[in-house]
């Protein structure tokens, strides 16, 4: 690839600002092409107007997020609550992986407190797996390429999975620099400010996602807020230890000594009797 490429997967309208934005403007001022995707419209986020006007509404203030953020937009692939782990959506989703070669994907966990998150972020993991695969047809037909890619799962809302169970990030990146950026692009979502307070008791959603962030800096010193990533298991993906937005972050990014540890803890041999 000529030009780096990172893209930002997430859920619905307003999920990237909350949890990923900085680190993709950051990643835009490194060098790299930018990707904004939300595989959900948006459409079950009102509660005055029906789907099709809600649909359009945040459609629009999508678009606008993307733009302060310096992203390519691309359209979502489903409804809100209609993410599935099915072949349909799949097939799309690859199609823009393929389209966009990204060597950073950066998406939901795993492991959070709605199954539009995680399930996003399983076909966002499997989306990237297919992308060397020739048989795995894509819709629109996208061909497949063999550059290597780097996933990284964000923090779950409240830093908690949905058993409730503390998540910790592998790495930090200090996002005080572009936090002005990520709060007007969270700003851009207008819609949803009274739609979080009714909905999910967010006061104010820009506070909720400042102090997220004040809350995940606190896993190191140094940093007033930041954003956590856990990498995925590079099998499949990339190089052993592969780390590009470590990298490409280099002066922004932290490790968390506790998550290093717990990872490198020696595990007995599966093979041993």
């Amino acid at each position: 690839m000529s030009v780096r490429a990172a893209i930002a997967i997430g859920a619905h309208p307003d999920d990237i600002e909350f949890r990923m934005a900085g680190t993709l403007v950051l990643l835009r001022v490194a060098g790299y092409e930018t990707h904004y995707m939300n595989l959900a419209s948006g459409s079950c986020g009102s509660l005055e107007m029906g789907p099709v006007a809600t649909r359009a509404l945040r459609r629009h203030e999508a678009r606008n997020a993307a733009r302060i953020l310096g992203a390519r937009f691309h359209p979502s692939i489903a409804d809100d609550l209609e993410i599935a782990y099915n072949l349909p959506q799949l097939r799309r989703l690859a199609a823009v992986i393929r389209d966009v070669q990204p060597s950073i994907i950066l998406t939901h966990s795993l492991e959070d407190y709605m199954e539009d998150h995680t399930v996003t972020a399983r076909l966002a993991v499997t989306a990237a797996f297919a992308r060397g695969m020739p048989n795995f047809v894509t819709c629109p037909r996208r061909p497949a390429y063999s550059d290597d890619v780097t996933v990284y799962h964000a923090m779950p809302h409240g830093l908690r999975d949905a058993m409730g169970r503390r998540v910790t990030p592998e790495c930090l990146v200090d996002v005080a620099t572009v936090q002005a950026k990520k709060r007007e692009a969270l700003l851009a979502h207008r819609s949803q400010q009274r739609w979080l307070d009714a909905s999910q008791g967010m006061n104010s959603f820009v506070r909720t996602m400042e102090n997220m962030d004040r809350a995940v800096a606190k896993f190191t010193r140094g940093f007033r807020v930041a954003e956590g990533w856990r990498r995925h298991n590079h099998l499949g993906f990339c190089e052993p230890g592969a780390d590009p937005l470590a990298t490409a972050l280099s002066s922004k990014c932290r490790q968390n000594p506790a998550y290093r540890r717990r990872l490198d803890a020696p595990v007995k041999d599966f093979h041993q009797r």
